[in-house]
């Protein structure tokens, strides 16, 4: 009888705000089981009463999802309950396909947060951002909403349009109205890059950009693959980008690590019991062969970007640039209930090799690098010049330029125009460039002063015998 009200009190948990007087460092206060039993059958009344009483014809099916999801989004805001529908979606999504806005989004004191937006999707290209509220959902207000109806009340058929009210920081709430797509998550992006104003020189050192927008299935192969084509190009270094990467994958989070280190840990997973410890570490084989590398990072990366980017800083195997990250330091999985339904929920906490854990605290980058915008100071032309002249002669192919130029800037900016305007990334490639030079300089290997004083008297011996030769080549000539 008690495991049959068990599963009806799954059914039927009223939702729990979140942002409860209860702290999580409060003792719990565990109930015997005559008292899980009475309250079981309180809970079977409330049902009852609800459905018997309440003005419109009640749907059953709607009250149980909502009080399961409830139950579990009490736990925390990662825990929930998946219908088949929602479960379906998940697994799609996990393959790099779905349908919808593009933009990861949490539950935050019973409103909707932004994780981040996905690259090229309709949310990043309407410029929402990581830390943004959405307060409302076509004009319909969130905050009585669960996460999953929120995400639910985004997604649609591609080419429907959907209004939010964007609440950024600082800012006044905004409006904005995006169109739906097919979200094709292409999780690797790389590339060779030059700094600022060296793209055209043939000479210049060439550094590896490696873009992962999220960490699904695919993803480690698609590092490999990209770390095997950079390395071809001769690049000094690498740069590492999970800026707004809201995670994905623990073992892809792993690999992703393990591609960059030779040995070491990379992170610990622990459960709820003491003795629930997991630890993962690199396996031999630096697919980067040891040049140097920079993880960028900023307040979007989330979970597995926050994993990569500690294993990496506590291995000394690189740089973390950018600014604090977000700081879910939780492992979810699903646990399939056999009707196609299933529970997200979180099963442990994950720890840096060092044992740092990360939850609420997030990554502190090596050196922190605000997005910021670059101020010249220094005019293109002077203003005394002979053009400054009154009745100059005017140069007419100068003329023709400036009419071209003013075209061109009409256009769209150039990729190497944007990679110029990205601060941080500009930074990171300095960074990059510095290191592999110090690191050319460590491999140089002095000459002891045993050695030096042997190759003076070699030379020495090789220039007094040049110089009887000359004699001798004299001597011939008289």
């Amino acid at each position: 009888m008690l495991k049959r009200l068990l599963v009806l009190a799954a059914l039927i948990t009223p939702v729990v705000a979140f942002g409860a007087d209860k702290t999580k460092d409060e003792p719990v206060e565990h109930l015997t089981d005559e008292q899980i039993y009475e309250q079981l059958k309180k809970l079977a009344l409330v049902f009852e009463v609800a459905r018997d009483n309440f003005v419109e014809e009640a749907d059953e099916k709607k009250m149980l999802e909502a009080a399961m999801n409830g139950m579990l989004q009490a736990l925390d805001p990662h825990s929930s309950y998946l219908s088949a529908d929602d479960f379906k979606e998940f697994n799609d999504k996990s393959l790099g396909e779905f349908g919808g806005l593009g933009i990861q989004i949490t539950s935050d004191r019973g409103a909707v947060r932004v994780i981040s937006p996905i690259d090229d999707t309709p949310a990043e290209k309407a410029g929402i951002k990581a830390g943004d509220y959405i307060t409302h959902i076509d004009d319909e207000p969130v905050f009585d909403m669960t996460l999953n109806q929120a995400t639910k009340k985004m997604k649609g058929r591609p080419g429907t349009k959907v209004k939010l009210t964007i609440l950024s920081e600082g800012e006044e709430p905004r409006t904005i109205t995006l169109k739906r797509a097919i979200i094709k998550v292409e999780s690797v992006k790389y590339e060779e890059k030059k700094l600022a104003g060296m793209e055209e020189d043939e000479d210049a050192d060439k550094i590896g950009y490696i873009r992962i927008s999220d960490f699904g299935a695919t993803t480690a192969k698609e590092l490999t693959k990209a770390l095997e084509k950079l390395e071809k190009k001769d690049v000094i270094g690498y740069v590492l980008d999970v800026r707004n990467n809201p995670g994905g994958y623990l073992t892809a989070a792993i690999d992703v690590s393990d591609a960059f280190l030779d040995a070491g840990e990379i992170v610990s997973t622990r459960g709820k019991r003491k003795t629930d410890i997991e630890r993962n570490f690199a396996k031999p084989g630096d697919l980067a062969n040891g040049k140097p590398v920079v993880v960028l990072i900023n307040h979007g990366s989330a979970s597995a970007s926050e994993i990569v980017a500690g294993a990496l800083q506590d291995n000394g195997r690189a740089l973390v640039m950018g600014s604090q990250s977000f700081g879910k330091g939780s492992v979810q999985q699903q646990k399939p209930l056999g009707d196609g339904t299933a529970i997200h929920i979180t099963i442990a906490r994950y720890y840096t090799p060092s044992g740092r854990s990360i939850q609420n605290e997030g990554i502190t980058p090596d050196i922190e690098v605000l997005q910021s915008k670059v101020e010249v100071l220094e005019r293109r032309e002077s203003l005394y010049s002979e053009a400054s002249f009154k009745n100059a002669l005017k140069n007419e192919e100068a003329e023709k330029k400036s009419k071209k130029d003013s075209d061109d800037d009409a256009d769209e900016l150039t990729d190497a125009e944007k990679d110029a305007l990205d601060y941080q990334l500009q930074r990171a490639m300095d960074m990059v460039r510095a290191m592999s030079k110090l690191q050319a300089r460590e491999s140089f290997v002095p000459a002891t002063a045993e050695e030096l004083a042997a190759q003076d008297a070699a030379a020495a011996e090789g220039e007094a015998a040049d110089s009887e030769k000359s004699d001798s080549e004299k001597s011939d000539k008289k």
